[in-house]
């Protein structure tokens, strides 16, 4: 093991995911967690300040929708309205679609240690889901230690983690349910954004 893998293994959580805006730091500065986060799940909080909406991007109900992280793709991660890390969260994609994944920053957490290949799985059969897993899983092979690490950097205990099926069905209630509307996001000419899901086959 090198050093800063054993750095990495034996690093306590430096603060508490439940005190007021401790995951979005540790999501960018913790060297366990940008690990897994933007390794792995694709959620890159490393440089906050560099992340900017495409042009016109905004909510249809006017409230803020602030960007905090990005995809390697260039897709958004964004909060919802006013406060702290406990806002909603939308996802925007460059494709012209736009859904609700969160509600709060330790939702989006648990959702992606447990399930990184969410984009992958709603509509799929359990079989089909459990392809798209065998072929993350043999892309990351140690994609539990990892998570563990992760998890245990932003003060989460793994064995408290939702179960990935619980995880992806918390994904789809938001997707259908009332929260999902009022999260509405639309473009520059005021049309709405395609949905991330099509709810219909979730």
């Amino acid at each position: 093991m090198n050093g800063s893998n054993a750095r990495a293994e034996s690093a306590g959580p430096a603060r508490r995911p439940n005190v007021p805006g401790a995951l979005l730091p540790l999501l960018g500065t913790n060297e366990a967690a940008v690990a897994f986060f933007a390794g792995v799940a694709d959620l890159d909080a490393t440089d906050p300040a560099s992340h900017q909406l495409e042009e016109g991007i905004q909510l249809a109900s006017g409230a803020r929708l602030e960007q905090f992280a990005r995809a390697g793709s260039g897709d958004a991660f964004c909060f919802v309205g006013e406060g702290g890390e406990e806002r909603p969260v939308v996802y925007v994609s460059l494709d012209g679609e736009a859904g609700l994944l969160a509600v709060g920053l330790p939702e989006l957490v648990r959702l992606c240690l447990v399930a990184p290949w969410w984009q992958d799985a709603p509509g799929r059969t359990a079989g089909e889901l459990q392809a798209v897993v065998d072929a993350f899983r043999d892309d990351v092979p140690d994609l539990d230690r990892r998570r563990d690490l992760a998890a245990r950097a932003l003060g989460i205990d793994p064995a408290e983690l939702p179960s990935q099926t619980a995880a992806l069905a918390r994904l789809v209630e938001l997707s259908r349910g009332p929260l999902a509307e009022a999260c509405r996001v639309v473009g520059y000419e005021g049309d709405p954004l395609d949905p991330l899901f099509d709810t219909a086959d979730l």
